[in-house]
């Protein structure tokens, strides 16, 4: 008779299987519902990341989101300012702390924009020459151009972005949104951040924190091998056979620590990981896309690095059911952080310019724009003026700034808000990032009020207790 596990002295404990060395494998540690008949796992908990309601209808079940790191220029991209070009070396005045404080600057002048603004689409919005490929999709975009933030620190600006919390550890927009609508598939998860090295903040922009740890993003290095241990060490029945075991002592591990919910949640990631390593190298493999996606994103056939196939690899992800991606431009280009010379950004801008562009089309072409949400997002924008009348680069600039929303049930073609006459505050319909994160998460049918969790005897969200919906970017 065969012996199973159990027979063979894997019958005691959790720990004594794992140490024992009988998983050959980091991520075989589980095994799907389905391949465990035998095993009693009803108290390991329903599946957290199982498709949940939203509270309204919503226009978006998916997001894909695009993370410029360092802080973009507004006035050198998306917010045209005809005066600095008039008006450079103009002495300006500004009595405010964070320019009375910093050394060096008793004396500050405008600086000229680099780049020419001309009108695209339908819609006449005015885009730089930086973005001559995100041009031909303004149609489809609804540009804010009075985005404003609390910090004009990378860290904190970077966590405020994607967490809503500027100095304190907090659960990441993508993990929120997993945490209140699930997944569409079991066997990826439902918040990937791809990067190929970390941004501000680090692991913070994709952690769960105080969430259940199921709605962690999990973090994809462009390469040869997007996700480290993905294949399987030993044959399919040898595996079945150990897994069920350990979801047998899984159960009992879990049984008599009170349902703990750290430890459901690691029970619940080793049964994603086992179910990706059958949808994850499916996912990931760009050799059956036709030679007219790749030229569309600008991607050489084979390749498995650079932004370009960072968006690609997006696109085939939210087309599988993956709630929330993320692409962190982290690339060998460097990052939007141009303080030494505003030249930087025509090199960082034709890293993404092209794949960008695809990325729209493609979900377009697809029927996928119209429920899948595109961000561009950066931290902060840079500042207008410098110490110097000649100075090349620009400063960071919290106070105004311009991000943008695409498909999804995003308005297209229209621009939000204004800065003033030469984009150093907003001057109209300010957009805090709170009202960003209401807008997002209403689009995707949630009450931004409504989506809590209780953590040390209070309920957070995302917005914190501020945010509000800004109507005039909805369809």
């Amino acid at each position: 008779m065969e012996m199973t596990l159990e027979d063979k002295g894997f019958g005691q404990t959790r720990r004594q299987v794992i140490q024992s060395g009988v998983l050959s494998s980091s991520l075989l540690a589980g095994l799907l519902q389905e391949m465990l008949a035998d095993a009693d796992i009803t108290k390991i908990s329903d599946d957290p990341l199982a498709p949940k309601k939203p509270h309204f209808p919503a226009k978006a079940k998916r997001v894909i989101m695009l993370y410029m790191t360092g802080g973009v220029s507004h006035v050198d991209t998306f917010d045209h300012k005809p005066r600095l070009y008039q008006d450079v070396g103009r002495e300006v005045k500004l009595d405010h702390p964070e320019i009375r404080n910093r050394p060096g600057y008793e004396h500050i002048f405008l600086k000229r924009p680099q780049w020419e603004f001309k009108r695209y689409g339908k819609s006449g919005t005015e885009v730089s020459g930086l973005f001559p490929h995100i041009s031909e999709v303004v149609d489809d975009i609804a540009l804010i151009r009075s985005m404003q933030t609390d910090h004009s620190n990378h860290y904190n600006a970077t966590l405020g972005m994607h967490t809503g919390s500027f100095n304190f550890a907090r659960p990441s927009i993508g993990s929120w949104i997993s945490y209140g609508l699930g997944s569409f598939n079991k066997n990826l998860p439902s918040f990937i951040t791809i990067a190929p090295a970390q941004t501000y903040a680090g692991t913070q922009v994709y952690s769960s924190d105080f969430l259940p740890g199921a709605h962690q993003g999990t973090l994809v290095v462009p390469g040869s091998e997007p996700i480290a241990d993905i294949k399987p060490l030993v044959a399919s029945a040898e595996q079945s056979d150990e897994l069920a075991a350990l979801a047998r002592i899984n159960s009992r591990h879990l049984a008599a620590r009170d349902e703990e919910p750290v430890l459901k949640a690691r029970i619940k990631s080793f049964e994603t990981a086992f179910g990706m390593q059958v949808a994850a190298p499916e996912a990931f493999d760009l050799s059956r896309e036709t030679e007219a996606t790749h030229k569309l994103y600008g991607l050489e056939r084979g390749s498995t690095k650079g932004f370009a196939w960072q968006c690609l690899v997006a696109r085939r992800l939210a087309e599988r059911g993956v709630r929330f991606v993320e692409i962190i431009d982290t690339g060998s280009s460097g990052n939007w952080d141009s303080h030494g010379d505003m030249m930087d950004h025509a090199r960082l801008a034709m890293n993404v310019d092209q794949p960008i562009k695809g990325l729209i089309k493609d979900l377009k072409s697809r029927g996928m724009l119209e429920d899948t949400l595109v961000i561009w997002a950066t931290e902060f924008g840079r500042t207008p003026f410098n110490n110097s009348a000649d100075a090349k680069g620009r400063e960071h600039h919290n106070w105004a700034f311009s991000c943008w929303l695409g498909g999804g049930g995003a308005k297209p073609g229209v621009t939000y808000g204004e800065t003033d006459e030469y984009g150093i505050k907003v001057a109209t319909d300010p957009v805090h990032v709170h009202d960003f994160h209401a807008t997002i998460l209403h689009l995707m049918g949630i009450d931004h009020k409504r989506l809590t969790y209780r953590h040390s005897g209070r309920d957070y969200r995302l917005t914190d207790v501020f945010g509000n919906v800004i109507q005039g970017l909805l369809a």
